[in-house]
């Protein structure tokens, strides 16, 4: 869920807040604020803390991220084909498509950064089904 939380901005799933009111004794509480794909210039690397912390992608998800950097796949281009049917298009701005294609690249680079440090079998997780 990282991964696809880093595509689109969301930090809600990594984020909770208490209430300061009760002290230690309290709960945690999400709150979804919905604000994915809110700041298309802006890439919240700490989305990515379970990848680059764990260092651990499953071998699909890694294949599904690596298809996006070929050109005819970009996942800029796929959203915006697959969102021009939507009665309200445009549904993202274009800075927010570039955004996928660049936040592509920083979740591969995390991925060698990952490889670089930890042999390819501790890294890539491969799938049982």
């Amino acid at each position: 869920m990282a991964i696809l939380d880093f595509f689109i901005g969301n930090m809600d799933r990594h984020h909770y807040e208490t209430f300061k009111h009760f002290g230690n004794n309290t709960f945690p509480l999400h709150l979804d604020h919905g604000r994915g794909f809110g700041q298309p210039f802006h890439d919240e690397l700490s989305i990515l803390a379970p990848l680059t912390q764990c260092c651990v992608i499953r071998q699909s998800t890694l294949k599904r991220v690596l298809s996006f950097t070929q050109q005819d796949h970009r996942l800029s281009g796929l959203m915006r084909r697959s969102l021009s049917a939507d009665p309200v298009n445009p549904v993202l701005s274009e800075p927010n498509l570039e955004a996928l294609d660049r936040r592509v690249n920083i979740i591969l680079q995390s991925v060698r950064e990952c490889l670089n440090q930890k042999p390819s079998q501790e890294v890539i997780s491969f799938d049982d089904f």
